[in-house]
């Protein structure tokens, strides 16, 4: 009677739709918990390649069962387009029927996004960096006890509660200047509405706890990632919900002594999308070199991604927070050609050494401290067993179960689900 839970450790884009896939076969519902459609989960396997926003990572397997939880806010139209283009390649998750939809879930508007930019271009350059999809202004209105869930839609006054919110946010859009012309997204929200009902909706927490009680598996799917927390991440440069494990209780309505084990996914390197401090950020030909190695640009938005070497007491930090029992490296192969690698151990911070993250890294900087690290020179990308594993390679995974006390279960070594090594 358990349930495990699969998170990021770092800011995002750690690569956890590609293990989600690779452990999918394993269990027998996969539940995203949180975060809406800024999520760019990248799978690829058999010469392809997907992108998933707002669907859990699961829906390639058969035999498991997918659900978007109740914590998680929905764009109809986004996910209508990601039904769409899963059709056209031949998954037709209709037909399959291995998606539902909590109907707890709440509803991202057209005016959300339209708060969304106009709130971002008020804040100038101190703009958060959002994917302007409307996620935060979304949440807003979910702890703001006026929002509309995906349970409602079959509800008798459900355009009433809808044209009640809209007048809403085009009250508090006129203060920011001229309301831009929606007609058209909505006429699109609620034709994708139309073709959503065709789902099944179910009420996630009764359906979890069932699954959990005939002792099948779970798998509860964060997005984003930790440092992007609401409550503990680099506030005020972070994401709209809990990216915890503890955003699974919420976000699923599963008890904490459910949990089992909880997968921590990290980069070999790390990388930061949007504004907000980033202590080893290299802005600098180090830096575009990881990026362009990496191919580090956003799966969603095609944004650059900001790159840097790996943050160990913010690591430890993540680890700390989420009770991370396994450790998942991902894009080893990206440090092949490097003849040094480096991992920051400690902080310069307010005249101290420290070695741990600090409740303010924004208004006041932390310096780096760093070790230099062997590289492997190596490629890495046709590696399919651990015994392959070069030396200086496992030397670095060696130094980071060190300092951070917890195994390396998973390495990656490629974008493809084959390219995935139990350690």
């Amino acid at each position: 009677m358990a349930v495990d839970v699969l998170l990021g450790l770092q800011w995002g884009d750690e690569g956890k739709g590609k293990i989600v896939d690779v452990l999918a076969p394993k269990y027998d519902l996969i539940a995203r918990f949180q975060g809406g459609p800024n999520a760019g989960h990248t799978l690829e396997f058999d010469g392809k390649k997907f992108v998933l926003n707002t669907i859990p990572s699961g829906i390639f397997e058969e035999n498991t069962l997918n659900l978007i939880g109740n914590g998680v806010v929905i764009d109809p139209i986004i996910l209508k387009r990601e039904l769409d283009n899963l059709k056209a390649a031949g998954h037709d998750l209709l037909a399959k029927k291995n998606l539902v939809l909590a109907r707890k879930a709440h509803l991202i508007l057209p005016t959300h996004q339209l708060l969304d930019a106009a709130s971002e271009k008020k804040m100038g350059d101190g703009k958060i960096g959002s994917t302007l999809k409307g996620i935060g202004p979304t949440y807003m209105d979910k702890t703001g006890r006026n929002g509309l869930r995906i349970g409602d839609v079959n509800l008798p006054d459900f355009k009433e509660r809808y044209n009640k919110l809209v007048e809403k946010h085009i009250n508090i859009l006129s203060h920011y200047g001229e309301v831009d012309d929606f007609s058209e997204r909505e006429k699109a929200f609620f034709e994708a509405l139309d073709y959503l009902k065709q789902f099944e909706f179910v009420d996630s927490e009764h359906l979890v706890n069932k699954y959990i009680r005939e002792g099948k598996k779970v798998l509860a799917e964060g997005a984003q990632g930790t440092l992007l927390d609401i409550d503990f991440g680099s506030y005020p440069f972070v994401t709209s919900s809990n990216t915890t494990t503890a955003g699974a209780c919420t976000g699923l309505g599963i008890a904490p002594t459910t949990i089992k084990e909880v997968f921590g996914i990290f980069k070999a390197y790390c990388t930061r999308v949007g504004g907000g401090p980033f202590p080893t950020e290299l802005d600098n030909e180090v830096g575009e070199e990881l990026r362009k190695i990496g191919r580090e640009f956003g799966a969603t938005t095609g944004r650059a991604r900001r790159c840097g070497w790996i943050d160990i007491p913010a690591l430890k930090y993540a680890i700390m927070l989420n009770g991370v029992t396994q450790l998942i490296m991902m894009k080893a192969d990206v440090l092949d050609s490097f003849e040094k690698i480096y991992a920051c151990t400690h902080y310069k911070y307010n005249g101290e050494v420290i070695d741990y993250m600090p409740y303010d890294i924004n208004s006041i900087k932390p310096e780096p401290i760093f070790e230099e690290i062997e590289g492997w020179n190596q490629d890495l990308t046709g590696i399919r067993s651990k015994d392959e594993i070069p030396a200086k390679l496992a030397s670095y995974i060696t130094y980071l179960e060190k300092h951070l006390e917890v195994p390396i279960k998973f390495l990656s070594v490629g974008p493809d689900r084959v390219q995935t090594l139990e350690l």
